[in-house]
């Protein structure tokens, strides 16, 4: 059987109960991410979906909730620093991150606590 992996086609992160407003404003007001419909079968679980290029990023509501602290995306960016400031601007502590060959990067917390990447390759 021959088959090939093709890609990412979408990265979940978890989120607490009654959260969506709070995702929105991140990944949608301050990331600039575009909110996209949940299938109907779907949107009874809560939760929303954004697209980032061609892929997608799903927050799903998690009972008894805990941030990924390690496990994380990390999101390609055109003008690494402009986002940098649009964080800062929006009081979003932007913790720089190891050297990567490369490549110039940092990384965030969610408003959930979720570690997420942000790199810029050089």
């Amino acid at each position: 059987m021959a088959f090939q992996l093709e890609g990412l086609d979408h990265i979940q992160l978890a989120a607490p109960a009654d959260s969506e407003e709070t995702a929105r404003t991140f990944f949608s007001d301050i990331l600039g991410m575009n909110e996209i419909p949940k299938p109907d079968n779907l949107k009874k679980r809560g939760g929303v979906w954004f697209s980032v290029g061609a892929q997608q990023l799903h927050i799903g509501i998690q009972k008894d909730f805990s941030p990924a602290k390690k496990a994380h995306p990390a999101f390609q960016v055109k003008n690494l620093e402009g986002l940098r400031e649009q964080l800062i601007q929006n009081d979003i502590v932007v913790i720089d991150d190891e050297p990567l060959e490369g490549a110039n990067r940092f990384y965030v917390h969610d408003p959930f606590g979720n570690r997420i990447e942000f790199l810029e390759r050089i």
